[in-house]
C-alpha cells in the first residue's frame, strides 16, 4: 500500500516554472537544472560554489562556442564535399556570426532568465550571443553531444542554414573593403575619435577615406563597430565596382 500511494515530488515541485520553460526551449527533459540556471549568471553577482569558485556563465560560454562550432562544422564537412578548407571556414563563419547568434538568443528570449546586479538595457546587442551559447554548453553537460546535435539541428541548422543564400552572405564590410581597395592600389585610411557628447556611455566617430576623399562616417560604442558599419556605407557606395570583380 506505501508503494501504491508514494507521492514523488515532480520538477514542478522541485525546480518551478525554470524548469519548464527550459525544457519547453530545449523540446527534451534537462536532467540537472543547475547547469541551465548557471548559464544566465552576470559575474556582476560575485557568486561562488562551495569549493569558493566563480559562479557564473563566463566558462559555459566558451564550452558552447567549441560545441557549436565543432557540429556546424560537422554538418558542412557533410553538406559541401566539395568545399575546400577555405570555403568551409569561411562558411562556418557565416553561420555562427555574432550578428547570427544574437538573433538566436533574441529568438528564444534567453534574457528573460538573464541574473545581473547590471540593468539589462546596459549590456550590448552581444549578451543575446553569449547566453544562448552559454546554454549550448549547459545543454552538452547536462545531456551530451548527442542532444547537443539535436538541439543545434532545430534552432539553427533547420531553421536557418540555406548554403545558396549564405554563399553571397557578407560577415565583415570592413575585410570586404579593404580587400578591393588593395586589389585596386587603393589607399584607404579609418581615423576615430571619441564621441560621447552627454551621454553616459562612451561612443567612438570614425571616418573612412579612400584615396585621401572622405567616403563614410559613423558612431558606435567601440571603434571595431563603428568602422564596421562605415565600412558598411562605403560598400553601397561602391558596390557596383566592387560586385563587377567576383
Amino acid at each position: 500500500m506505501k508503494r501504491i500511494f508514494k507521492i514523488r515530488k515532480s520538477p514542478s515541485d522541485m525546480e518551478g516554472d525554470f524548469y519548464f520553460k527550459i525544457k519547453a526551449i530545449l523540446g527534451f527533459r534537462p536532467k540537472n537544472i543547475n547547469f541551465y540556471k548557471k548559464a544566465f549568471i552576470h559575474s556582476s553577482l560575485h557568486l561562488k560554489d562551495q569549493e569558493g569558485k566563480a559562479v557564473n556563465y563566463e566558462r559555459l560560454e566558451f564550452l558552447g562556442d567549441s560545441v557549436l562550432g565543432t557540429i556546424i562544422s560537422t554538418y558542412l564537412f557533410e553538406q559541401a564535399p566539395e568545399g575546400d578548407e577555405g570555403y568551409l571556414t569561411k562558411m562556418r563563419s557565416k553561420i555562427v556570426s555574432r550578428e547570427h547568434l544574437n538573433e538566436i538568443g533574441k529568438e528564444l528570449d534567453l534574457m528573460r532568465f538573464f541574473q545581473s546586479k547590471t540593468e539589462p538595457s546596459s549590456f550590448g546587442e552581444n549578451i543575446h550571443g553569449n547566453l544562448f551559447e552559454a546554454f549550448i554548453g549547459a545543454i552538452f553537460l547536462d545531456r551530451g553531444f548527442s542532444y547537443c546535435h539535436r538541439f543545434i539541428q532545430q534552432q539553427i541548422i533547420d531553421t536557418y542554414v540555406d548554403i545558396e543564400r549564405l554563399e553571397g552572405k557578407i560577415t565583415s564590410y570592413k575585410s570586404l573593403l579593404i580587400e578591393w581597395c588593395q586589389k585596386q592600389k587603393k589607399r584607404f585610411k579609418f581615423t576615430s575619435y571619441e564621441d560621447t557628447g552627454n551621454e553616459e556611455t562612451k561612443h567612438f566617430g570614425v571616418k573612412l577615406y579612400i584615396d585621401n576623399k572622405l567616403v563614410a562616417k559613423s558612431r558606435a560604442t567601440s571603434k571595431k563597430k563603428a568602422e564596421e558599419i562605415a565600412s558598411k556605407r562605403a560598400y553601397f557606395v561602391f558596390q557596383n565596382q566592387i560586385e563587377s570583380l567576383k
